[in-house]
């Protein structure tokens, strides 16, 4: 299978992630073989999480110098960027600006996967409270993490809380959360920062990306311009996952590009 356009990938997991065995190679060799532009390795670094603190620790000398050591080997083939998605919380911002200047990083998501303190993949974020309450308080950490931090270059996966709630997005109607969305958009934007499109919410049979559609407009209609494209791979089979699903929902919410990242800095490709 060739995708028509050669669109990039730029959110995946592999060995180095805790909830990943996907080795680096196989990852991209299954990209080359798709059809993709090129793709970003992002795997997960999550300091303090809760239960499992190890779980989400990455080994960052070690992968760090794998995936440099693949782009080498395949640069006159195939482009490989280094990433990392951080978990962020507030707390951490020094910590994660400081690891961030460490390591030579293409390309940084910035996400919430813990909201004060506990994980929403989990029931027990849920129990005892109605889902609307809880999706709000996700909403509402995430501008937390905005305001305290900077050295990150898209949001990932804005309404992901949608993935896990006791009916996930059946009720889910982003507008009634639009005044807090639009804060967390408008300080993205003032910031120069982006947001992606990932795939992973038609992985997880929610039949939208995260975010939804609506949000994605919603970022343009504010004047954001900077967005990525990423499955949220954990396995090979899963990169580029529903793609062919990306150009027209872009289109559709006005962007004529996407965005790649190099040394941090963005590069617009037309879709």
């Amino acid at each position: 299978m060739n995708l028509t356009q050669t669109l990039w990938d730029l959110h995946m997991h592999s060995q180095f992630s805790g909830d990943s065995d996907a080795p680096l190679e196989d990852m991209l060799l299954t990209a080359i073989d798709i059809g993709l532009g090129g793709i970003c390795f992002t795997d997960h670094l999550d300091i303090d999480y809760p239960d499992s603190p190890d779980l989400f620790l990455l080994d960052l000398p070690n992968y760090t110098a794998s995936v440099s050591a693949l782009r080498e080997k395949y640069a006159d083939r195939f482009p490989v960027r280094l990433g990392i998605e951080l978990g962020l919380q507030p707390h951490l911002a020094a910590l994660h600006a400081d690891i961030i200047e460490q390591y030579p990083f293409d390309f940084v998501i910035g996400s919430s996967h813990l909201v004060h303190g506990i994980d929403p993949y989990y029931a027990k974020f849920y129990e005892g409270r109605k889902e609307e309450d809880c999706y709000l308080e996700y909403f509402e950490s995430i501008l937390e993490n905005i305001k305290v931090f900077d050295s990150f270059d898209v949001y990932g996966h804005i309404d992901y809380v949608v993935r896990y709630g006791p009916t996930k997005n059946v009720n889910y109607v982003w507008t009634q959360y639009q005044d807090v969305i639009d804060e967390i958009l408008k300080l993205l934007i003032e910031k120069g920062k982006g947001i992606e499109i990932n795939t992973g919410g038609f992985k997880y049979g929610l039949g939208h990306p995260n975010p939804t559609e609506g949000i994605i407009s919603r970022y343009h209609e504010l004047g954001g311009e900077i967005i990525t494209i990423g499955s949220d791979a954990h396995a090979p089979a899963q990169i580029a996952f529903d793609f062919k699903k990306v150009t027209p929902i872009l289109k559709e919410a006005g962007f004529t590009h996407f965005t790649v990242f190099k040394n941090r800095k963005p590069e617009f490709l037309p879709l």
